[in-house]
């Protein structure tokens, strides 16, 4: 139960035993915990992540670069068990000192350059490969503008409504509303958005729709949260027409298997080191 007489203390120091869900792995320090190296693998690209939103923004990415022909894009995909802690580890935290996942090594270049942040690694890779990402100066602006309204806009639609309608260890009425409001205003956002143009960048797929994707679009089609109903998706039919179509790519459908671990088994590849582990 909530305690309506809680009053925050003159300094924080500790966060309570009943945090929830993810209180095993949160701390309010940054750094390693452990000493363990990376494995890398014999692709030119060295990609650490898990299936959630932000992991299969980058797998979707690189597999729509192999499909439009792009072989430097082959990558070796390596399972971070956030909630066992593996993303602290002196390995991933010298590749991501924030220690969320995905994080990438380029190891076609000497030294590897490192890339973290999800947003960061889809422009590295598209500038990289010049694909997906509009060259004519305004198309690339727009483009860019929604990959960092994404960038933005997540955290309130991930650590704010599904957390507190998801993960908190009470239902709070105020967290939920606060952040059922922000989601359904990101919603009408790209309802409104999606009305006048097919893509969010324009006429053409981009990195902005793959960052987008995963969050927005998987949580219209009720795989997000189980919340299709809560948010009254139908209310955003263009949304809904997006997503759908994006979800037919298979591309999206190889890059949503990548370091999944749940769900059903056909859906499952844990680790990803050539096209056959998909086939």
């Amino acid at each position: 139960m909530s305690n309506p007489q809680y009053v925050p203390p003159k300094v924080w120091r500790n966060e309570p035993a009943n945090a929830g869900k993810f209180s095993s792995t949160n701390r309010p320090v940054a750094g390693a915990t452990h000493e363990q190296a990376l494995p890398q693998g014999k692709q030119p690209l060295q990609l650490y992540s898990l299936a959630t939103p932000n992991g299969v923004k980058v797998t979707i990415l690189l597999e729509e670069l192999l499909a439009l022909g792009h072989s430097g894009a082959e990558y070796d995909a390596w399972l971070i068990r956030i909630g066992e802690g593996e993303q602290f580890s002196s390995g991933f935290v010298a590749v991501n000192p924030n220690s969320k996942i995905p994080a990438l090594l380029d190891c076609s270049q000497q030294p590897p350059v490192r890339v973290f942040e999800s947003g960061s690694i889809l422009l590295y890779l598209a500038e990289k490969f010049g694909a997906l990402l509009p060259s004519a100066p305004a198309a690339r602006t727009e483009t860019l503008n929604w990959l960092f309204w994404q960038m933005g806009a997540a955290p309130y639609l991930g650590g704010g409504f599904g957390h507190f309608y998801v993960y908190a260890p009470e239902k709070i009425e105020y967290a939920i509303n606060r952040f059922t409001m922000e989601a359904k205003r990101q919603l009408d956002v790209l309802e409104r958005r999606l009305a006048e143009s097919p893509y969010l960048g324009g006429d053409e797929y981009s990195i902005a729709d793959i960052a987008v994707w995963p969050w927005y679009g998987q949580l219209v089609r009720g795989n997000l949260y189980d919340a299709a109903q809560f948010l009254a998706v139908e209310e955003y039919p263009n949304v809904q027409r997006w997503a759908e179509e994006i979800a037919q790519r298979p591309a999206v459908q190889r890059g949503t298997r990548v370091n999944r671990t749940w769900g059903d088994e056909a859906t499952q590849v844990a680790e990803r080191h050539s096209a056959q582990d998909l086939d």
